[in-house]
């Protein structure tokens, strides 16, 4: 399909939640009539409305992808996650904060979307931790679509153990064990060694359990609007089994594997160097085929809703 650079404007947003006001960014191309919109969900850790992280580095990704957009006629809002970035100040004290609070403020923003007359309709995006905020947040508001990109299909539970097991020696991998079978279940551990308190400390395990409760293939089966999976061949912390395991939980889901593309949506090799290099380099552009069959998927989407679709 072929697609036209289309201006767009880009303005700072905010909505307000309980726990206080959350601030995104809103790009809108220019346009006579209702277009199509999408919701940006972030993943995991402190990463922000851009995809940057103050752990892994500064890559845009996430800005990247809504300017490609924008540049093939979608409107997007990614936001800051309570307490990351500008929202900061809505962020809770660690031992108050639970999984469900993203899902409710990402709900609130696709609410506040779904308000806007200049949509014609809602997609959700995604990616990675963010792939199950969206599943979630999309079967509390009814937005029109979902896109997951480099979203796990096993419990955040389950992906800790295939992370630690190689890197953990025995005794600490039972402890491990013990107390990943402990949270699963809802239940506190007191004692913690020293290695593992950065994990599993006190504070944190409210959070851990009321993530852990969560199957992503459980959820995106629960989904009936239309749903592609994106992922790409060179993610080194999200492997292509993860996608599959998640078109064989949505049949109908359209599936689709990007060569080349690693965790923050770059077209890099799975040199380890080369892979570090990419989550610091803002110039890297967003894999085009990415950009691009997001736009297909949407208008598609829409075409087979009968919503008005300008290209």
């Amino acid at each position: 399909m072929g697609w036209t650079t289309q201006a767009s404007t880009s303005v700072e947003v905010e909505i307000e939640t309980l726990a206080g006001t959350l601030h995104g960014t809103q790009m809108i191309p220019a346009s006579d009539v209702p277009g199509p919109a999408v919701l940006i969900i972030a993943g995991s850790g402190p990463t922000d409305r851009n995809g940057d992280s103050s752990l892994a580095g500064t890559n845009h990704s996430l800005k990247l992808l809504a300017e490609g957009l924008a540049d093939h006629g979608m409107a997007s809002i990614r936001y800051d996650k309570r307490g990351i970035g500008a929202s900061a100040a809505a962020g809770p004290e660690e031992a108050d904060l639970r999984f469900d609070a993203y899902v409710e403020d990402a709900a609130l923003w696709i609410q506040h979307m779904q308000a806007d007359s200049r949509f014609s309709s809602v997609t959700v995006i995604g990616h990675s931790e963010g792939s199950l905020i969206g599943m979630l947040a999309t079967q509390a508001t009814g937005a029109d679509a979902l896109v997951s990109i480099a979203g796990p299909a096993q419990p955040a539970s389950q992906l800790l153990r295939d992370q630690l097991r190689p890197s953990l020696p025995e005794a600490l991998w039972q402890e491990n064990e013990q107390i990943l079978a402990a949270l699963e279940q809802g239940k506190r551990v007191a004692s913690i060694s020293p290695e593992l308190n950065a994990l599993y400390r006190p504070s944190i395990q409210p959070y851990l359990m009321s993530w852990f409760r969560y199957i992503p293939t459980q959820e995106i089966a629960r989904l009936t609007v239309p749903v592609l999976i994106v992922q790409g061949t060179t993610d080194s912390q999200v492997p292509a089994r993860e996608a599959q395991a998640l078109k064989s939980a949505k049949q109908d889901a359209e599936l689709r594997i990007i060569e080349g593309m690693n965790h923050v949506l770059k077209t890099v090799s799975l040199d380890p160097q080369q892979q570090k290099a990419s989550y610091s380099d803002p110039s890297l552009p967003v894999a085009p085929e990415l950009v691009e069959g997001i736009c297909q998927f949407i208008h598609s989407s829409e075409t087979r809703h009968g919503a008005s679709q300008p290209l």
